[in-house]
C-alpha cells in the first residue's frame, strides 16, 4: 500500500520503518526542518517499563494543589488554563480512581515491556550504535519516599518485573559516584531497564528507513485531511492534494487539531517537561547509568559523554516560556547527587536547556490502531513515555494495518477507550 505517516518524531520514524519493513511505500510528512525536533529531542532517555505509569493516580490532584507554591515542585500549573485544558483536567481527575489507575498502569507496562524487547531486537538486527547505559536506580531520600513507592513495587511484583530494594550503602555500590554528603534512605534498582539517547536512535532509524525507500518530506505541514477521503492530504502551500491508501497520524499535539474537523475529538493536552544536558567534567564523578530522584521526580541519565537531567510536569503555559524554578530544580538535583560531574558553569560549560511538550491523554495509555474512519490509523498520545513505548507501538500499528494480530494484547489501547 501507499501509506502516509504524519510526524517524524520517534513515533513517526519507528512507524515508517516498520511499515517499510512490511513492504509498504511510505512517505513521512514533518512540519519541522529535521527529524525528532520536538518531544523526541532532549527527553530523559529513560526506557524503564517497570516505572512507566499514568499521570492519573490516586492522590495526584491533591499533590498538584499542594505543589502550587512549592519551591521545587515536580508538578506545576501555569495559569490561566484554557477551556480545553480545564476539560482535560476534569477527565484526568476522573481517571485518578484506583481501579482505573491500576488498569491503565498494567496496559502501559505491558506495552512498555513489548516495546523494550522490540527496541533491543531492532538495535541488534541493524547493529545500531547510540548512547545507552544499562540499569535504572530510583533514589529514596526518606521513609516518606519509601512509603510512596511501595504500591508501585507491588505492581512490579505482580507483573514479574525484576528489581531489588537497596539500602544506601548498596545503592552506592551500584552508583559509586553518588555524593557522600547527601544522606538518603536507599533505592530501588531495576537491572533490566536502561537509559538511551532517543534522538540518536531516531536519526539512525530514519537513515535505515530511507534505505528501505521511505521518503521524508520536511517543512511540510499537513493542513487538512479530506473528510470524504481521509487518505487524501492537503499540504500547506500546495495546490493539489496528495492521495494515499492509508494515513497514520503520529503528529503529537497537532494530531488532535487534524482530527477535530473529521468529527473525532481526542482529549489531548501538552504536559511540558524540562531537561538540561551538559558535558561530563570527570567520568569518575558522573553516574554510570540512569537514576530517578523519587522526591523531585527528576531523572539523571548518563548518555555517552554527557549527563542529562530531566523532570517537571507542567500543564498550561507555552513551549517558548521556561519556568525558572523548574530549571533550577534540575540543577539542584544534579548538585545534590553528582556535584562537579558536569560542566554546568564557568569555562568550558556548554549546557543545553530544553523544554518540550508531551502529548498526554488524561488516563495515561496511548491510542493505537484504527480511528473508526476508513483509511486513517492512529499512533498518538504517548505522553512522557513516547521513547519507552515507541518501538512496540509502531510494530503493533503496522500489524493492524496489515490485518494481522499483534503480538501484544491490545485491550484498552484503541480509540474506543476514550468514548467510555
Amino acid at each position: 500500500m501507499k501509506v502516509a505517516v504524519i510526524g517524524a518524531g520517534i513515533i513517526g520514524i519507528t512507524t515508517a520503518w516498520e511499515l517499510a519493513m512490511d513492504g509498504h511505500e511510505v512517505t513521512v510528512f514533518e512540519r519541522r526542518g529535521a527529524a525528532a525536533e520536538e518531544g523526541s529531542f532532549a527527553n530523559a532517555g529513560v526506557v524503564a517499563p517497570g516505572y512507566v505509569t499514568p499521570w492519573a493516580v490516586p492522590g495526584m490532584p491533591r499533590k498538584v494543589l499542594s505543589h502550587l507554591f512549592s519551591r521545587h515542585a515536580p508538578v506545576a500549573l501555569s495559569l490561566p488554563l484554557s477551556g480545553s485544558e480545564l476539560a482535560w483536567m476534569w477527565k484526568w481527575w476522573r481517571a485518578c480512581r484506583l481501579e482505573t489507575c491500576l488498569t491503565n498502569r498494567a496496559r502501559l507496562q505491558r506495552l512498555a515491556v513489548y516495546s523494550r524487547n522490540r527496541l533491543h531486537h531492532i538495535t541488534t538486527q541493524l547493529q545500531l550504535e547510540y548512547d545507552r547505559s544499562p540499569g535504572y536506580l530510583v533514589l529514596l531520600r526518606s521513609e516518606v519516599d519509601a512509603r510512596m513507592v511501595e504500591p508501585g513495587l507491588q505492581v512490579l511484583r505482580d507483573a514479574g518485573v525484576s528489581f531489588r530494594q537497596l539500602g544506601s550503602d548498596e545503592a552506592r555500590k551500584v552508583e559509586p559516584a553518588l555524593n557522600p554528603d547527601t544522606p538518603f534512605l536507599g533505592g530501588v534498582h531495576l537491572p533490566d531497564d536502561e537509559v538511551a539517547n532517543c534522538r540518536q536512535f531516531a536519526l539512525l532509524l530514519k537513515a535505515q528507513a530511507q534505505g528501505l525507500g521511505v521518503n521524508f518530506e520536511f517543512n511540510k505541514t499537513v493542513a487538512l485531511m479530506e473528510k470524504a477521503q481521509t487518505a487524501t492530504l492537503f499540504i500547506a502551500g500546495e495546490a493539489a492534494p496528495r492521495h494515499f491508501d492509508a494515513v497514520v497520524l503520529c503528529a503529537g499535539l497537532a494530531s488532535a487539531q487534524l482530527l477535530r474537523p473529521l468529527g473525532l475529538k481526542i482529549p489531548m493536552a501538552a504536559v511540558y517537561g524540562y531537561s538540561i544536558s551538559a558535558p561530563i567534567r570527570e567520568p569518575l564523578n558522573a553516574p554510570r547509568s540512569g537514576l530517578m530522584d523519587e522526591r523531585y521526580k527528576v531523572a539523571i541519565s548518563r548518555l555517552g559523554n554527557r549527563v542529562r537531567v530531566a523532570g517537571s510536569a507542567e500543564l498550561g503555559g507555552a513551549a517558548d516560556k521556561k519556568r525558572a524554578s523548574s530549571v533550577r530544580t534540575l540543577y539542584k538535583v544534579l548538585q545534590d547527587w553528582f556535584p562537579g560531574a558536569a560542566h554546568t558553569s564557568g569555562t568550558g560549560a556548554s549546557v543545553q536547556e530544553w523544554k518540550g511538550a508531551r502529548p498526554m491523554l488524561p488516563d495515561g495509555p496511548p491510542v493505537l490502531g484504527a480511528s473508526g474512519i476508513p483509511g486513517l490509523w492512529l499512533n498518538l498520545g504517548h505522553g512522557s513515555s513516547g521513547w519507552a513505548l515507541s518501538c512496540g507501538s509502531a510494530r503493533a500499528v503496522a500489524d493492524l494495518i496489515d490485518g494481522k494480530t499483534p503480538d501484544i494484547d491490545m485491550d484498552g489501547l484503541g480509540v474506543g477507550r476514550l468514548a467510555r
